[in-house]
């Protein structure tokens, strides 16, 4: 039976995905509840790792180490960096990075990478996924960093260096680890924001709107995947 990790970094990212998956087992490791049941055959693992990127790196990592996590989805809500992709569509992320560190430190020591790609097979999946539900996703770089971005000044300066389709504050560490690990992983984010001026405003309207769809596709994807 295949161990399937999903990591939200909010409870609100994890409620609805909680809501639909049968009574879970709780084991607690470096301060991480993990919630694990067996759903359609598969053996489900999910946990709330708490927000930014040394929370998401460290709970990927006990989730592969200790709770045996196989593939790992990272699953939630992230802000809008590209004028096409727009509040409520998803993101399929093909490769993830760190949009506040300078990539040629990563290159030149270890793990002599910047840039984590997603698993193929999972994407095109979940993009199918996508489609069946009626529901309008893009594909393509995912970018992380410390901070909520809330800036048009800020969100032009990473949009003119790296080019995102959107911006969270874990997917690339939860990326690395899966890379370290050769563990196939895939980002899954629904936009509850455009990581503007008002992002902290329209956040806060559509993360209920936002976490619930990426739980149905999340859920979908568990279902025909594995």
């Amino acid at each position: 039976m295949k161990t399937i990790g999903i990591i939200g970094a909010m409870p609100s990212e994890l409620a609805d995905l909680r809501a639909v998956l049968p009574y879970a087992k709780q084991e607690t490791h470096a301060g991480y509840k993990f919630y694990s049941c067996e759903y359609k055959g598969k053996r489900i693992v999910n946990v709330c790792c708490g927000v930014a990127k040394v929370n998401a790196a460290l709970c990927a990592q006990v989730l592969i180490d200790r709770m045996g996590a196989e593939v790992i989805l990272n699953a939630g809500i992230a802000g809008g960096m590209n004028h096409c992709v727009h509040v409520c569509d998803i993101v399929i992320a093909n490769e993830v990075m760190s949009h506040d560190v300078n990539p040629e430190f990563l290159v030149k020591y270890p793990p002599h990478c910047a840039v984590y790609p997603c698993d193929q097979a999972l994407q095109e999946r979940t993009a199918q996924i996508c489609d069946r539900l009626g529901i309008r996703h893009h594909k393509g770089r995912i970018v992380s960093g410390e901070a909520f971005i809330s800036s048009n000044e800020i969100k032009a300066d990473i949009c003119a260096r790296m080019s995102p389709l959107a911006v969270d504050m874990e997917s690339s560490a939860v990326g690395q680890c899966a890379y370290r690990n050769q563990v196939p992983f895939l980002s899954i984010r629904c936009i509850s924001d455009n990581a503007d001026d008002a992002g902290d405003m329209t956040s806060d309207e559509f993360e209920k709107v936002a976490a619930k769809q990426v739980a149905d596709v999340v859920l979908a994807l568990v279902e025909e995947s594995f």
